[in-house]
C-alpha cells in the first residue's frame, strides 16, 4: 500500500496547458498510485476553470475536485487550500503538479510504486541534479538557480537541489504543526517551506526530473525573483529565529476559503 495519495494541480491561467496535464492523470501506471485529484483555480481570467472542469470529467479517479479560491491567495496560497483539503479528506500524501505542464507526474511515479516516500516527508523534484534534463530553459536562469541551490544549501546544512520545482510529494501529516501557514501566500512560498523542512528535521529527499520550458508563460520574473531570494537569504541568515518566527504574507489570514465548482 502506497497510502491515500492526492495530486493537486494548482492552476492560474493555464488553459491551454491543464488538459494536457490532466491527461497524463490517465496512464494506467499514474491510476496504480493516485487515488484522487484536485484542481485548485486562483482566480484564473481565461477558460482554465472550464478547461480543468471538462478534462476532470474525463478521469476515472474515485475523487475528482475543482476549487475555485474566493480571492487571490497566489501559489503559495493555493498550496495552503490543497493541504487542507487533504487533511480534511484523509489523504496520506499530497503530490503538487503545476498546471503549466512544465513537469511530468511519470517522473515521480516510480518513486511512488516503489515506497520511497514512505521513508521521507518531502520528496522534491529536482531540475539541477544529476539525471535531469532541462529543455527551453535558459543558461542564465540555469546559472541563478544553480548559485541559489549552493548558498540556500550552505545557510541551511543541508544539500539542496532544488528550491521547489513543480513536481513535489508532500507527507499530509507533516503539516499538522501548521508551521507553513506563515510562509508567503505568492511565488516564493516554496522558498521558506525548503528552508521549514530543513529547520523542523524532517525527512526530505530529491529526485531527478525532466523540466520543459514551450508555451508556458512565466510569472516569475528573473530579475524580481532574485531580489526576493537575497531578501530571504539575508533575514534567515542573520536574524534565524525572527525569521521563522515572522508571519510572510502580505496578507494575513485566519482561513483561506474556496468554492467548490466541481
Amino acid at each position: 500500500m502506497t497510502g491515500r495519495v492526492l495530486v493537486f494541480i494548482p492552476c492560474y491561467n493555464c488553459e491551454a496547458q491543464i488538459p494536457r496535464v490532466l491527461k497524463q492523470l490517465e496512464a494506467p501506471e499514474v491510476q496504480a498510485v493516485v487515488d484522487g485529484v484536485l484542481c485548485v483555480d486562483n482566480r484564473s481570467t481565461d477558460g482554465t476553470r472550464e478547461a480543468a472542469q471538462a478534462g476532470l470529467a474525463k478521469l476515472g479517479y474515485a475523487e475528482t475536485a475543482l476549487l475555485h479560491n474566493d480571492d487571490n491567495y497566489g501559489l503559495g496560497g493555493s498550496h495552503k487550500v490543497a493541504i487542507n483539503f487533504a487533511m480534511v479528506n484523509g489523504y496520506d500524501y499530497l503530490v503538487v503538479l503545476h498546471g503549466d505542464d512544465q513537469g511530468a507526474i511519470a517522473d515521480l511515479v516510480p518513486h511512488i510504486a516503489a515506497g520511497r516516500h514512505k521513508d521521507l516527508d518531502f520528496l522534491m523534484g529536482a531540475r539541477f541534479m544529476k539525471g535531469s534534463k532541462l529543455e527551453g530553459y535558459s543558461l542564465l536562469r540555469t546559472a541563478a538557480n544553480h548559485t541559489f541551490n549552493l548558498i540556500f544549501s550552505a545557510i541551511s546544512g543541508q544539500r539542496l537541489f532544488d528550491l521547489g520545482s513543480g513536481l513535489n510529494l508532500f507527507k499530509v501529516e507533516a503539516f499538522k504543526s501548521g508551521f507553513h501557514l506563515k510562509y508567503a501566500d505568492d511565488l516564493t512560498f516554496n522558498y521558506y517551506l525548503i528552508l521549514g523542512v530543513v529547520r523542523n528535521r524532517f525527512r526530505l529527499g530529491f529526485f531527478p526530473l525532466t523540466w520543459r520550458e514551450d508555451d508556458q508563460i512565466s510569472n516569475a520574473k528573473l530579475s524580481k525573483m532574485g531580489f526576493q531570494l537575497l531578501r530571504i537569504v539575508s533575514f534567515r541568515l542573520f536574524k534565524p529565529a525572527a525569521f521563522f518566527a515572522t508571519d510572510h504574507r502580505q496578507t494575513p489570514r485566519a482561513a483561506y476559503p474556496s468554492t467548490r465548482i466541481a
